[in-house]
């Protein structure tokens, strides 16, 4: 299970302003805000823009100054694989180690959509289990071993919210590295990708001809 929420794109313009300072063609500039605030690219400025993309990363610095912010609910096993993305990006994270007995433990805590009932068997055991250890740590909170047991029983399909901020350059590497990832988590991150302004013209730019 992955969740996106609450994305929001930034600095369109001033990514755009700067790529034209090499040629010093901000005369040629023809991008505007529509009556909705969405910076909207004019022909000339998204020709520029398509062009510099496909022209590789060298030539298309300009992306690294779009920046996106995104709250991304998903299980620990996804973001061990998400966290190899350092160079770019910021994450900061809803607290397992503070805020782990803040709550129940149900099986909605748990990405667990693909598993079969012997599987969803196990996990209920599991939950089940830390929720004895939380309620043993809620009547005595110097009860150091329920807290303990609680972090490393914890199961890596336990989901996390992280506020994330990343910028187009990161989404064109994350989406074609992971594009065909057997791990479902990923499609629909790339399906979200995806849904941003103008990925199409400037994210998915290694598509075979």
């Amino acid at each position: 299970m992955l969740k996106t929420e609450r994305s929001a794109v930034m600095n369109f313009e001033g990514a755009i302003r700067g790529a034209r300072n090499p040629m010093n063609s901000w005369n040629r500039m023809d991008s505007y805000y529509d009556e909705n605030g969405n910076y909207v690219l004019g022909p000339n400025d998204l020709d520029l823009a398509k062009r510099l993309a496909h022209a590789g990363s060298d030539h298309r610095k300009f992306l690294r100054q779009i920046f996106v912010t995104v709250d991304i609910t998903a299980p620990l096993y996804w973001w061990k694989e998400f966290d190899t993305y350092k160079v770019g990006t910021t994450a900061n994270s809803t607290s397992t180690m503070h805020k782990i007995h803040a709550k129940e433990f149900t099986r909605d805590d748990f990405s667990c959509d693909r598993m079969d009932e012997g599987g969803l068997a196990v996990l209920d055991g599991v939950i089940a289990y830390l929720e004895s250890e939380r309620q043993k740590f809620l009547a005595d909170k110097n009860d150091k071993q329920s807290w303990h047991n609680m972090i490393q029983m914890l199961p890596s399909s336990y989901n996390q919210m992280r506020t994330v901020t990343l910028n187009y350059e990161n989404l064109i590497n994350m989406y074609y590295a992971r594009r065909n990832h057997k791990l479902a988590e990923w499609h629909v991150l790339c399906e979200w990708i995806l849904s941003l302004p103008y990925a199409n013209d400037l994210i998915c730019v290694k598509e075979e001809k």
